[in-house]
Parts: structure tokens; sequence; C-alpha cells
């Protein structure tokens, strides 16, 4: 998935989320987005990658000066607060971004302002009169064409028709290069699904885009650097945030970076990315992005999440019922990425009880148990491999190479179904080997020590693979084998080797207690 090596043979990865707007609090599907870029940074850092990971909030616009107003607060204040829970949650839940931008940072609000007037002075922006069908909720203006019964197809609402004075930007002039981009690129945007609806709005003539919004109507937003009559429009301030961050960086480590971005957007804001964004850095002389990777829709036992429903999950108060890896677990394996998906709190416990605490809970914990009762907890010689020995190691070097696949492809949840399926055959393992009844005599001890030992290999592959996905609990994993935390590294020790003799691991404890239903 990342951009080939540069010349010092360093590969990078650039991961971006969308801006979570601040005009409401982290749910499940703002986690979701967040977990996947997570996992994905934590895969490739792992692997040795120089990975950057962005997150943060979008604060400027029309729903933030409402929801300001409704609350009884500023603007700023309103947005501080607001991001400030966007920020604690993702803390709480342990992601491991980088840095976290809000579009009312002082180097944001300066990059803004230097691309517009690049793109003013190249004389892609013009003033003119518009009259159009403007959402509220989503900060733009419709076409009859684009509504569903006459109202907005995402709130359900009848837009307003507003007529003012503006700037426009000439998205239109790039229409054929993006369509070019497009062709040359056939998985710029992905699954393949998305890129066909960006194809279907290109078959009609693409319309200039409404760049700013006059102050007499709107003042909370970016000040135009050529009319301080006007603030920028959110989608132009917003987008541009991915340059901001890598630019932060300096110049060699940005031209680095920018060549291996992945924006990860769920699919509700495709058309800003996949048209406003691309068409925008053309205008700007930049190079465009590598992936816009769309993922689907989160519903809640088959419905929609409202507040209205009551039906809202919320990523802190699941993951303090559950824990935080169980919670991304669950999150990760039962979605398909690209595809919709629905959260059901019984199928949530009856993986966790299933997967997680019956499959590799249950194997660490039969193996270190039987480690300290036949051995004191000292690792045996690894002795000659039989065939069935060999068949383990087989089963999780055939899944590391799934996951290395499946990742590329952002399937996670195929990734999760192979490191399983590898845990699952050391718990057959164990079963066929009967390591339980070798060991009551005293000629057969040395085959159960060779058995465990290649158990305790399985739980090291276990950890290492599991990393990204449940970080939490590989850690845990590999500090109850006694080993240091660079052996989740890729690639580390080969199978066999990481165990000295007498090398002494650690008691059993549970890391998923089943759950009651």
């Amino acid at each position: 998935m990342p951009a080939d090596a540069t010349a010092t043979g360093v590969r990078h990865l650039y991961v971006t989320t969308p801006l979570y707007y601040v005009n409401g609090e982290p749910h499940l599907g703002s986690a979701y987005t967040i977990l996947i870029c997570d996992t994905v940074a934590r895969f490739y850092r792992q692997r040795g990658y120089d990975t950057y990971f962005l997150t943060g909030t979008d604060e400027h616009g029309d729903k933030i000066a409402e929801a300001a107003a409704a609350a009884g607060e500023e603007p700023k204040a309103y947005a501080d607060r607001i991001s400030a829970i966007f920020r604690s949650t993702w803390e709480q839940s342990g992601l491991a971004y980088d840095r976290f931008i809000r579009t009312t940072d002082a180097d944001h609000i300066r990059t803004v302002q230097e691309i517009l007037q690049q793109v003013y002075d190249a004389g892609d922006i013009y003033f003119g009169s518009y009259g159009g069908l403007y959402c509220k909720g989503c900060e733009r203006f419709y076409t009859e064409k684009e509504l569903v019964d006459g109202k907005c197809p995402d709130h359900r609402t009848t837009p307003d028709f507003i007529a003012e004075d503006n700037y426009f930007f000439r998205m239109g002039k790039y229409q054929e290069r993006l369509l070019t981009a497009l062709a040359a690129k056939p998985d710029l945007v992905r699954p393949e699904r998305y890129r066909n609806e960006v194809l279907a709005m290109l078959r009609e003539p693409l319309e200039d885009l409404c760049i700013s919004r006059p102050k007499s109507r709107l003042t909370w937003g970016i000040e135009m650097p050529f009319d301080d009559r006007f603030v920028t429009y959110v989608w132009f301030d917003a987008l541009i945030n991915y340059v901001t961050a890598v630019r932060s960086l300096g110049r060699e480590r940005c031209d680095a970076l920018w060549p291996a971005a992945q924006h990860f957007i769920a699919k509700d804001i495709l058309k800003p990315h996949a048209i406003y964004w691309p068409t925008m850095l053309m205008a700007a002389g930049l190079p465009l992005y590598d992936h816009l990777n769309v993922h689907g829709y989160w519903t809640v036992d088959g419905q929609k999440m409202s507040k209205s429903l009551g039906n809202v999950v919320r990523p802190l108060d699941m993951q303090a019922k559950y824990g935080r890896d169980a919670f991304r677990y669950v999150l990760l394996r039962e979605s398909v990425f690209g595809l919709d998906a629905d959260f059901r709190e019984d199928a949530l416990v009856t993986r966790i009880n299933a997967d997680l605490a019956n499959n590799v809970g249950n194997l660490v914990s039969r193996t270190l148990s039987m480690q300290h009762k036949y051995f004191a907890g000292a690792v045996q010689p690894l002795g000659e491999q039989r065939p069935e020995d060999a068949a383990l190691a087989a089963a999780f070097a055939a899944a590391a190479r799934e996951v290395d696949a499946q990742v590329a492809e952002l399937m996670l949840s195929r990734a999760l179904e192979a490191i399983f399926r590898a845990a699952d055959h050391a718990n057959k393992y164990i079963v066929e080997t009967a390591p339980f009844t070798l060991a009551r005599d005293p000629a057969t001890k040395p085959r159960v020590g060779a058995i465990l030992h290649n158990l305790l290999e399985a739980l090291r592959s276990t950890a290492q693979l599991a990393a990204p996905f449940i970080p939490e609990t590989a850690t845990r994993i590999v500090e109850l084998l006694n080993l240091p935390a660079d052996a989740l590294r890729v690639p580390g020790a080969a199978w066999g080797t990481a165990f000295p003799a007498g090398h002494v691991v650690r008691k059993p404890v549970p890391l998923f207690p089943r759950i009651e239903a």
C-alpha cells in the first residue's frame, strides 16, 4: 500500500483521518475511522516505515457558529471545548497518532491563506454572483439533480435558496485532468465501488465551487487573504490540513511523506475528498494523494445511530465495559472495509468469548500453566522437529504472509481471521500432541518440553501478528513470555530462536475473562 522506498532506502507512510467536525462528540463512526488508521499506522511502523499519523478537528463554518450559539458560547470557546473532548477520547483509547491538528491552529490558517492567494494569483479564483439551494447541514450548495424529492439526501431537509456575491474556484477547469488521473491510477479511490461513484459524478459537467461566505452572513472562518469582507468555505479550509501537517515537518520529510499519503474517510464525505480536494491540489501545483480509502457506515441493531433513538454508541463507554482491545477487535473483525456494518452488543459478547477468551486467551493460559507445572517456567530445548511441529510453524508462517497481503488491501477482518486461524491451529496442536498425557511418563517428558517450546513460539508469533490490531494484548503476551518489547518488531526472530533453554516465562494471568451474556 505505501509508496516505494526513497533513495535512502526508508519507506514512508502518511495516514490521515478526516477532521472531525466539532458540532458533536465522538461516536462509533468516528471511532471506527480513527481505529482503522491507528491499526494501519501501527502495522507499517512495526515494519520499520517512517510513519506519520494525523487526526484532528474541523472547527469553522455555519454549523459550528449555530451550535455555539445554541450552547450560549462564543465559537472559539465552543470549539475549544468539543475539540478537547475528541482529543481526550482518542488519548484514553490509546491511539498512537503523531499530531492532533485543529483548523484554528495558527500554522493551518497561514497555510490556507497561502494556498488561497496562490490559486487566486494564478487566476483560478474569481468573484461572481450565485443563487442556489444551500443545505446548512452539509454546508454546501446542491443542484436540483442531487436532491431526493427536493431534499438533501443526507439530512432529509429542504435546502434554503441563497443568492449572494462570493468567490468561486474554477473547479470545472480541472475535470478532464482529474478523469485522466483516475484512469492512470485505477485505485486512487478505493474500494472500486466508490471510484465508480466518483466517475458517475464526473459524467456531468463539473461546476465551479463557491469557496467563500460573506461576513454579513458568517464571521466564523478563515478570512480570505485578498478580501477581508469574506471568510473561507469550510471545505476549502479543512481539506488543506493534510498539507499543513506535513509542511510543519520540514521540506525533506514533507517531500518524502506526501507521495505516501493515505486518506481514510467515511462515504458521506466522498465528493469533497475525491473531487474538491484533488482539483484544489492541481490548482495549487501539488501532487495528488496516494490513495483515498473509503469505508461504509455503522448501524446499531440494524438502525441508523440517532440521539432521538438513544442508540448512539460511545467509544469510552464500550471500552470501559469490555476493554480497549476487545472493542478494537470487534470493530475490525465485524466489518469489511468499504461496506456498511452493524453493531450489536450481543454479537460483541459472542465474538469476545469465542475468539479472545476461548481461542487466544485459552492458548496463553494453557501453555504457560503447563510450562510452570512441568518445568517451573523454564524453557526446555526444542529438540528435533516432528511433522506436527513443522505444521504448527508453517501455519504461523502462512498467517504472516496472509496478514501482509490482506492489510495491503485494507481487508483487516481477513487479516484477523488468518491470525486467529493460526492460534486455533495451536490449540488443536495441544490436543493432538497431548503434553498433559506425555508428562506422566519420565521417558517422554523431554518431548513435553519440546511441545511447550513450540507453543511458546506460537504465542510469540500470535502477539507479533496481532500487535497492530490489539496492541495492549500483544504487549501483555510478550511480558508474560518475559521477552523485551522489541520482540513485536517485524521481522522478528526466526521460529525456534527466541527462547534459549533455561529462559523463564511468567505465570499466566487471564487476558480475556469470559463474559456471561
